[in-house]
């Protein structure tokens, strides 16, 4: 008898197929499976949260006055699986709001200039003594055996 006979059982057929566990114990199909699943997991996890991020990532690069609140949103949609957060925080950050506080504030700081141009002749400010050109630059005269130390 040859040596390949004597390990095989006298029922085994002349082929075995290779997904087969092997006498001792290795299943290669089975390790195959289980390394493509964790890889197939932990490509889709980084491709949802890639998905779930575009929002903050779109009001990143325009720098957006309402980043705060994109990203509250996104997070609120991760965690809560309501997708109505994360479409209003990709509504927020594709569409700027209007600046209306700037035309504001232009308006109120000329009002209130207008006011105060409007108070000063009213009320006469006292004037103060001017002066002389001379007494400016008079010269500050020493006295006999000061020296300047």
């Amino acid at each position: 008898m040859s040596t390949s006979t004597a390990n095989t059982h006298a029922m085994a057929t002349g082929h075995i197929p290779g997904y087969l566990p092997g006498a001792d114990g290795s299943d290669p199909l089975f390790t195959g499976m289980v390394v493509f699943t964790i890889l197939l997991v932990l490509l889709i996890g980084s491709f949802y949260f890639k998905l779930h991020a575009i929002p903050e990532h779109m009001a990143h690069e325009d720098n957006h006055t309402q980043m705060q609140v994109i990203g509250i949103l996104a997070l609120l949609a991760l965690f809560t699986h309501n997708n109505i957060f994360w479409v209003i925080a990709l509504l927020v950050a594709a569409f700027r709001m209007p600046d209306f506080l700037t035309p504001l504030q232009s308006i109120a700081s000329s009002l209130d200039y207008l006011k105060q141009r409007d108070q000063a002749p009213a009320q006469p400010q006292p004037q103060q003594p001017v002066e002389t050109l001379e007494a400016v630059e008079a010269p500050v005269r020493q006295t006999e055996g000061e020296t300047h130390a």
